[in-house]
């Protein structure tokens, strides 16, 4: 890429950091608080699962109006309208809750989460116009570090600090609504300061003038034609639908269990207590078995990599189910299952990312890897769909073996895949 004048002028320390923490936050505002938050207000687990799961549809559909945002304007407008469109939405969403309101409450989320998803796009987009090639080599690790910064403050700061005001004002709602008018807050200081600091790359404009709408929509259809007709491509899908089944299923049932009586089966701890062990503990966790990951499969290969991955990455479901018949009382024994258990999966889901990479190579790869990463959100939508349902149906054993007897799912797939690598 030449440089275009006033491209590269300003220093990606001062955005990058700060534009991915922006990307960050909101997904996790979306995917976990919305969960915590609507547990804690009592919401039974069929319906919250079946809702929370719903609101996730952004991510899923966001490659299919990716083209209209190359159409109209520049990366750099949907970045900050975005932001500006996603700290409106938290902050109603903070009014929202005082009054009880929950059908606003859950549109607000779903604007949220469609302003998020597309901000994905756009940001993901501007980073590539905004650097040269050495230049997105060089910071591809700090956005990456900088969103699992994102990941700890949504999964954990923001969850415990709930809880705790949850305790210290006496009211589930009125903590929620100060939860959220924080978010919001960082929301508002991330937009007026990316309005200002973006830089503005001669690359970031619309495509409305050069390309018709009509030409950019055909080869986004041409691109999706071409996915299809990939070799294997129908066992490729059914790997990014079933590999992480086990997870799937259990993910939107993991705070109701840890939050609901232990009279129904629960553990009966406090909405902070799983901030802190979920959000923090678990997370840390989380990323260091995806670094150790990455790190195994550029040393082995993927396929000498596929079977440990696999086995990594469904088997350490079962502290849960030990976890249903024990019900342990120790803050400590309950950390150190979900570190195991996130461990486990961190590493495991390197093999999803990398076999995802490996089919979406050839001339469209950009496109075939967008189109992955639907999959990809499909895989954990569908059954969260039904998980709490099926909770309700089976108790938390029951349901905790079923997740056990769907690994088979993922070590099936394992199977097929590994020989065609």
């Amino acid at each position: 890429m030449e440089q275009a004048s006033g491209s590269y002028k300003r220093s990606p320390w001062l955005w990058i950091p700060t534009l991915y923490l922006a990307e960050g936050l909101p997904y996790f505002i979306v995917n976990t608080i919305s969960l915590v938050m609507f547990k804690d207000m009592g919401m039974d687990n069929g319906t919250l699962a079946l809702l929370t799961s719903l609101i996730s549809i952004p991510w899923v559909v966001k490659p299919l109006w990716s083209p209209f945002v190359d159409l109209v304007r520049s990366k750099r407008w949907w970045i900050v309208a975005m932001q500006f469109l996603m700290f409106a939405a938290v902050g109603l969403i903070a009014a929202s809750v005082q009054l009880s309101t929950f059908t606003l409450t859950l549109i607000l989320f779903i604007i949220a989460a469609f302003a998020s998803a597309t901000h994905d796009i756009a940001a993901d987009g501007f980073y590539m116009l905004a650097l040269d090639e050495k230049r997105q080599s060089a910071f591809v690790g700090i956005r990456s570090t900088f969103y699992r910064i994102a990941s700890v403050f949504g999964q954990g700061v923001l969850v415990v600090m709930a809880g705790l005001l949850e305790k210290s004002m006496d009211s589930i709602p009125a903590a929620w609504s100060v939860t959220m008018i924080v978010s919001a807050a960082i929301l508002t200081v991330f937009s007026v300061y990316h309005l200002f600091v973006l830089p503005r790359p001669a690359e970031d404009h619309s495509l409305a003038g050069s390309r018709t709408a009509a030409g950019i929509i055909r080869g986004f259809g041409e691109a999706f034609a071409s996915f299809f007709r990939k070799k294997g491509v129908w066992l490729a899908i059914a790997f990014m639908l079933l590999y992480r089944l086990p997870e799937a299923f259990s993910v939107k049932m993991l705070f109701p269990f840890f939050r609901d009586p232990v009279e129904t089966g629960g553990l009966g701890f406090t909405t902070d207590m799983y901030g802190i062990v979920f959000g923090t503990f678990g997370v840390v966790a989380l990323l260091a078995g995806g670094i150790l990951g990455g790190l195994a499969a550029s040393r082995l290969g993927l396929r000498k990599c596929m079977w440990p991955m696999a086995l990594s990455l469904a088997l350490p479901c079962v502290v849960y189910l030990f976890m249903s018949i024990v019900q342990p009382e120790s803050l400590w024994v309950v950390g150190a299952c979900v570190v195991f258990d996130q461990f486990g999966y961190g590493f495991g889901f390197s093999a999803y990312l990398l076999y995802m990479m490996h089919f979406s190579q050839g001339p469209l790869k950009t496109s075939h890897y967008a189109i992955c990463t639907a999959f990809m959100a499909l895989s954990m939508m569908l059954p969260g769909l039904v998980a709490g349902y099926l909770q309700q149906a089976l108790g938390y054993i029951g349901f905790f073996i079923l997740v056990m007897i769907c690994c088979f799912a993922t070590f099936l797939v394992t199977f097929f895949v590994r020989r065609r690598l």
